[in-house]
């Protein structure tokens, strides 16, 4: 969560893996406002996984589900956040 909020409150786009290392004129390229958009949203909902996952386990005394979540929350938010920030939707 705070990678998110860090990335579209505090405008730490050099967060952004190779952001940070493009020329001024491919950085004006991408719209960087959207894109820290979809970071805090993915960030935010891997975040929500996690914490669903420790609960989860409390609930039903059973410490794999906690694994089963984060593996859960890494698997469907770190493809979802590299093909979707890839796409031409976050071009200008």
């Amino acid at each position: 969560m705070l990678l998110g909020a860090l990335i579209k409150y505090g405008k730490c786009y050099f967060l952004i893996a190779g952001y940070n290392t493009m020329s001024k004129e491919e950085k004006e390229k991408y719209n960087i406002a959207a894109l820290a958009t979809l970071f805090k949203n993915v960030m935010f909902g891997m975040a929500l996984l996690i914490i669903i996952g420790y609960f989860a386990s409390k609930w039903f005394h059973n410490a794999n589900l906690e694994n089963i979540f984060l593996f859960i929350s890494i698997l469907t938010g770190i493809p979802y956040l590299l093909i979707t920030s890839n796409s031409k939707k976050y071009k200008k």
